[in-house]
Protein backbone atom coordinates (compact mmCIF):
# COMPACT_ATOMS: atom_id res chain seq x y z
CA UNK A 1 0.00 0.00 0.00
CA UNK A 2 1.24 3.78 -0.77
CA UNK A 3 1.13 6.04 1.89
CA UNK A 4 0.76 9.69 0.76
CA UNK A 5 1.91 12.71 2.86
CA UNK A 6 -1.27 14.11 5.16
CA UNK A 7 -2.51 17.38 4.00
CA UNK A 8 -2.05 19.45 7.23
CA UNK A 9 -6.16 20.79 7.18
CA UNK A 10 -7.02 16.70 7.02
CA UNK A 11 -8.80 15.03 9.71
CA UNK A 12 -7.87 11.41 10.26
CA UNK A 13 -10.81 10.04 9.00
CA UNK A 14 -10.22 12.47 5.94
CA UNK A 15 -7.33 11.26 5.59
CA UNK A 16 -7.55 7.30 6.05
CA UNK A 17 -10.64 7.78 2.76
CA UNK A 18 -7.95 9.49 0.59
CA UNK A 19 -5.28 7.34 1.17
CA UNK A 20 -7.38 3.80 0.72
CA UNK A 21 -9.52 5.31 -1.66
CA UNK A 22 -6.04 6.55 -3.92
CA UNK A 23 -4.58 2.38 -3.16
CA UNK A 24 -7.84 0.78 -4.20
CA UNK A 25 -8.16 2.79 -7.64
CA UNK A 26 -4.52 1.86 -8.12
CA UNK A 27 -5.03 -1.58 -7.79
CA UNK A 28 -2.10 -1.41 -4.84
CA UNK A 29 -4.85 -3.06 -2.75
CA UNK A 30 -6.13 -5.68 -5.36
CA UNK A 31 -9.96 -6.49 -5.73
CA UNK A 32 -10.53 -9.40 -3.80
CA UNK A 33 -7.98 -9.14 -1.56
CA UNK A 34 -8.17 -8.54 2.35
CA UNK A 35 -7.36 -5.61 4.50
CA UNK A 36 -6.21 -5.00 8.17
CA UNK A 37 -7.99 -2.59 10.45
CA UNK A 38 -4.77 -2.78 12.25
CA UNK A 39 -2.38 -2.78 9.82
CA UNK A 40 -4.18 0.20 8.08
CA UNK A 41 -3.99 1.96 11.78
CA UNK A 42 -0.22 0.93 11.77
CA UNK A 43 0.51 1.74 8.50
CA UNK A 44 -0.67 5.20 8.85
CA UNK A 45 -0.27 6.05 12.63
CA UNK A 46 -3.51 6.51 13.50
CA UNK A 47 -6.23 5.05 15.78
CA UNK A 48 -8.63 2.41 14.99
CA UNK A 49 -11.67 4.37 14.74
CA UNK A 50 -10.92 6.88 12.15
CA UNK A 51 -9.84 3.56 10.19
CA UNK A 52 -13.05 1.92 11.08
CA UNK A 53 -14.70 4.80 9.63
CA UNK A 54 -12.93 5.28 6.88
CA UNK A 55 -13.90 1.14 5.87
CA UNK A 56 -17.45 1.86 6.51
CA UNK A 57 -17.82 5.15 4.04
CA UNK A 58 -15.88 2.97 1.02
CA UNK A 59 -18.18 0.16 2.02
CA UNK A 60 -21.33 2.45 1.39
CA UNK A 61 -19.32 3.01 -1.81
CA UNK A 62 -19.37 -0.34 -2.79
CA UNK A 63 -15.41 -0.62 -2.64
CA UNK A 64 -15.27 -2.62 0.29
CA UNK A 65 -17.17 -5.18 1.88
CA UNK A 66 -17.73 -5.84 5.56
CA UNK A 67 -17.87 -9.32 6.31
CA UNK A 68 -18.82 -9.85 10.39
CA UNK A 69 -16.68 -12.08 11.61
CA UNK A 70 -14.76 -12.89 8.53
CA UNK A 71 -12.79 -9.17 8.09
CA UNK A 72 -12.79 -6.90 5.19
CA UNK A 73 -12.11 -7.27 1.82
CA UNK A 74 -11.63 -4.76 -1.25
CA UNK A 75 -14.71 -5.55 -3.40
CA UNK A 76 -14.19 -6.87 -7.25
CA UNK A 77 -14.61 -4.75 -9.87
CA UNK A 78 -18.40 -5.00 -10.86
CA UNK A 79 -19.00 -4.54 -14.72
CA UNK A 80 -22.72 -3.00 -13.98
CA UNK A 81 -21.34 -0.41 -11.72
CA UNK A 82 -18.62 -0.13 -14.76
CA UNK A 83 -21.01 0.43 -17.82
CA UNK A 84 -23.27 2.66 -15.43
CA UNK A 85 -20.67 5.41 -14.97
CA UNK A 86 -19.52 4.90 -18.52
CA UNK A 87 -23.26 6.10 -19.32
CA UNK A 88 -22.66 8.72 -17.19
CA UNK A 89 -19.44 10.57 -18.60
CA UNK A 90 -20.33 9.64 -21.76
CA UNK A 91 -23.33 11.61 -21.45
CA UNK A 92 -21.63 14.88 -19.92
CA UNK A 93 -18.54 14.65 -21.39
CA UNK A 94 -19.68 15.06 -24.90
CA UNK A 95 -21.94 17.60 -24.01
CA UNK A 96 -18.73 19.69 -22.65
CA UNK A 97 -16.39 18.16 -25.67
CA UNK A 98 -19.86 20.13 -28.21
CA UNK A 99 -19.08 23.49 -26.48
CA UNK A 100 -15.27 23.32 -26.97
CA UNK A 101 -15.95 23.18 -30.66
CA UNK A 102 -17.64 26.47 -30.42
CA UNK A 103 -14.20 27.63 -29.78
CA UNK A 104 -11.83 27.83 -27.07
CA UNK A 105 -8.85 29.86 -26.07
CA UNK A 106 -5.29 29.43 -27.88
CA UNK A 107 -3.85 28.65 -24.28
CA UNK A 108 -5.81 26.08 -23.94
CA UNK A 109 -4.95 23.88 -27.46
CA UNK A 110 -1.58 24.96 -26.45
CA UNK A 111 -2.17 23.04 -22.73
CA UNK A 112 -3.83 19.90 -24.55
CA UNK A 113 -1.31 20.12 -27.23
CA UNK A 114 1.21 19.55 -24.06
CA UNK A 115 -0.52 17.23 -22.20
CA UNK A 116 -0.15 14.90 -25.32
CA UNK A 117 3.19 15.28 -25.43
CA UNK A 118 3.85 13.98 -22.04
CA UNK A 119 1.65 11.52 -22.12
CA UNK A 120 4.07 10.05 -24.99
CA UNK A 121 6.90 11.08 -23.13
CA UNK A 122 5.41 9.03 -20.01
CA UNK A 123 4.28 5.96 -22.44
CA UNK A 124 7.78 5.87 -23.63
CA UNK A 125 8.92 5.74 -20.12
CA UNK A 126 7.01 3.22 -18.94
CA UNK A 127 5.60 5.44 -16.40
CA UNK A 128 2.15 4.35 -15.96
CA UNK A 129 0.99 6.37 -12.63
CA UNK A 130 2.34 9.39 -14.43
CA UNK A 131 0.26 8.58 -18.06
CA UNK A 132 -2.84 7.83 -15.70
CA UNK A 133 -2.53 11.34 -13.98
CA UNK A 134 -2.07 13.35 -17.71
CA UNK A 135 -4.68 11.07 -18.82
CA UNK A 136 -7.26 12.12 -16.35
CA UNK A 137 -5.82 15.94 -16.40
CA UNK A 138 -6.43 15.72 -20.36
CA UNK A 139 -9.97 15.61 -19.61
CA UNK A 140 -9.93 17.69 -16.84
CA UNK A 141 -8.54 20.58 -19.22
CA UNK A 142 -11.26 20.43 -21.17
CA UNK A 143 -14.11 20.93 -18.63
CA UNK A 144 -12.22 23.83 -17.56
CA UNK A 145 -11.94 25.09 -20.98
CA UNK A 146 -15.50 25.50 -21.28
CA UNK A 147 -15.63 27.01 -17.48
CA UNK A 148 -17.23 23.63 -16.41
CA UNK A 149 -15.07 22.65 -13.93
CA UNK A 150 -18.21 21.95 -11.47
CA UNK A 151 -19.37 19.25 -13.61
CA UNK A 152 -15.95 17.39 -13.97
CA UNK A 153 -15.99 17.28 -10.20
CA UNK A 154 -18.81 15.66 -10.23
CA UNK A 155 -17.70 13.40 -13.13
CA UNK A 156 -14.65 12.38 -11.17
CA UNK A 157 -16.33 11.32 -7.92
CA UNK A 158 -18.79 8.74 -10.29
CA UNK A 159 -16.01 7.81 -11.94
CA UNK A 160 -14.23 5.09 -8.83
CA UNK A 161 -15.49 1.94 -10.48
CA UNK A 162 -14.41 3.02 -13.98
CA UNK A 163 -11.22 4.04 -13.14
CA UNK A 164 -10.02 0.76 -11.47
CA UNK A 165 -10.94 -0.56 -15.06
CA UNK A 166 -8.75 1.96 -16.38
CA UNK A 167 -5.78 1.81 -14.60
CA UNK A 168 -6.08 -2.28 -15.38
CA UNK A 169 -6.18 -1.49 -18.77
CA UNK A 170 -3.23 0.46 -18.44
CA UNK A 171 -1.33 -2.25 -16.70
CA UNK A 172 -2.00 -4.40 -19.64
CA UNK A 173 0.24 -2.10 -21.77
CA UNK A 174 -3.32 -0.15 -23.86
CA UNK A 175 -1.93 3.54 -23.02
CA UNK A 176 -1.31 3.87 -26.82
CA UNK A 177 -4.77 3.70 -28.08
CA UNK A 178 -5.65 6.33 -25.27
CA UNK A 179 -2.45 8.90 -26.73
CA UNK A 180 -4.38 8.21 -30.50
CA UNK A 181 -7.72 8.82 -29.10
CA UNK A 182 -6.41 12.26 -27.45
CA UNK A 183 -4.78 13.30 -30.35
CA UNK A 184 -7.28 12.56 -32.70
CA UNK A 185 -10.01 14.53 -30.43
CA UNK A 186 -7.92 17.65 -29.86
CA UNK A 187 -8.13 17.43 -33.93
CA UNK A 188 -11.26 17.66 -33.86
CA UNK A 189 -11.64 20.26 -31.32
CA UNK A 190 -9.19 22.57 -33.41
CA UNK A 191 -11.93 21.93 -36.23
CA UNK A 192 -14.79 22.71 -34.59
CA UNK A 193 -16.24 19.66 -35.63
CA UNK A 194 -18.89 18.58 -32.70
CA UNK A 195 -19.80 16.12 -34.59
CA UNK A 196 -16.79 14.25 -35.38
CA UNK A 197 -15.68 15.18 -31.82
CA UNK A 198 -18.84 13.25 -30.02
CA UNK A 199 -17.99 10.01 -32.17
CA UNK A 200 -14.49 10.28 -30.96
CA UNK A 201 -14.97 10.84 -27.08
CA UNK A 202 -17.59 7.93 -27.24
CA UNK A 203 -15.25 5.80 -28.56
CA UNK A 204 -12.41 6.93 -26.56
CA UNK A 205 -14.46 6.13 -23.35
CA UNK A 206 -16.28 2.74 -24.71
CA UNK A 207 -12.75 1.06 -25.60
CA UNK A 208 -12.71 -0.67 -22.52
CA UNK A 209 -15.76 -3.03 -24.31
CA UNK A 210 -13.22 -4.12 -26.67
CA UNK A 211 -10.67 -5.15 -23.88
CA UNK A 212 -13.20 -6.61 -22.02
CA UNK A 213 -12.74 -10.38 -22.67
CA UNK A 214 -8.40 -9.97 -22.37
CA UNK A 215 -8.76 -8.11 -19.27
CA UNK A 216 -11.23 -11.42 -17.67
CA UNK A 217 -9.09 -14.01 -19.09
CA UNK A 218 -5.77 -12.08 -17.37
CA UNK A 219 -7.38 -11.51 -13.97
CA UNK A 220 -10.19 -13.81 -13.72
CA UNK A 221 -10.13 -13.10 -9.49
CA UNK A 222 -10.83 -9.35 -9.95
CA UNK A 223 -13.88 -9.32 -11.16
CA UNK A 224 -17.71 -9.81 -9.54
CA UNK A 225 -19.98 -12.51 -11.18
CA UNK A 226 -18.23 -12.91 -14.29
Amino acid sequence: MKVLEKIPSENARTYAIRILLFNIINLELPPGSSISENEISSVLSLSRTPVREALIELSRMNLVEILPQRGSYISKIDYDAVEESRFVRVVVENAVVKLACDGISDSYIQALQDNITLQIQSFEQHDTDNFLKLDNLFHKLIFESVNKNWSYKIIKEQMIHFDRLRVLSAKCGKNQYTIQDHEDILYAIKRKDAELAQMLMTRHLTRHRLEKSELLQQYPDYFKNI
